[in-house]
């Protein structure tokens, strides 16, 4: 398959979980791919391993994307190594849940400070490097936006200011041929979930029975979806979030 030959993508946080799935499937159709990482650098270069084993083209660029000199160098290095960028994941992100009582600025400000800042600091510079003809930016929400768990106050408003700012540059920047969609994943199996103790919760539990499909999510769930936003087959979609939930709504 070769959907996104001669492409080239970056895609945040991609050193576990969905952004490393997004990212081996993004090379797996011919894309070069830039796995960034804020601090797992064992894991983005295990994701480079595995899509130069296959034969594909990626590099590790370290860079928290809360920061806008580190957005810029990583943007930068993406100029320098392949010369040109076509598509955008914004998939950094970061959460935790308590309850109103239990919230604090540090929290707040950590979560919107990657969630919603970094995408926008990440935007902004992807932005300045498409070609004339356009690029893709895929936003990564969540079903938390929608379906409003208990104890997510901050979570959700981040993810739910994702799907605003989502709507909102879709305007601002179709006349530049940008196309700026959202894929908004229910629960996801992955490493963090894993740490954070929610595989096998009640809440766990919860989710898998308000779910019509009745399982949480694999990252190779939702890559096949960032695919499809990132090649020419969705040219005529944005400004769209695309519950990808297994009917949990």
């Amino acid at each position: 398959m070769s959907r996104l030959k001669n492409k080239v993508a970056v895609v945040t946080g991609a050193s576990k979980g969905i952004g490393a799935g997004i990212a081996k499937s993004l090379a797996a159709e011919g894309a070069a791919v830039v796995v960034n990482y804020a601090s797992s650098k064992e894991g983005a270069d295990r994701v480079v391993a595995e899509i130069v084993g296959k034969g594909g083209k990626a590099v590790a660029v370290q860079g928290d994307v809360s920061k806008a000199s580190d957005v810029r160098r990583l943007f930068a290095e993406t100029q320098k190594t392949f010369g040109t960028l076509d598509v955008l994941v914004n998939n950094a992100g970061v959460y935790q849940f308590a309850e109103l009582g239990e919230i604090t600025e540090e929290q707040f400000h950590r979560q919107f400070n990657t969630n919603v800042l970094g995408l926008i600091l990440a935007t902004q510079e992807a932005v300045k490097r498409f070609g004339a003809g356009g690029g893709s930016i895929i936003n990564i929400g969540s079903t938390a936006s929608t379906v409003t768990p208990a104890t997510t106050a901050v979570y959700t408003a981040t993810k739910g200011a994702v799907d605003a700012v989502t709507h909102v540059l879709a305007k601002e920047l179709g006349p530049k041929k940008i196309r700026v969609n959202s894929i908004n994943p229910g629960m996801v199996e992955t490493e963090g979930v894993h740490a954070a103790g929610v595989i096998g919760s009640d809440f766990h539990k919860q989710i898998e029975a308000q779910t019509p499909l009745g399982r949480i999510a694999q990252p190779e769930d939702i890559a096949p979806i960032a695919v499809f936003l990132a090649s020419p087959d969705s040219g005529w979609l944005t400004g769209e979030t695309l519950l990808a939930s297994g009917g949990l709504r």
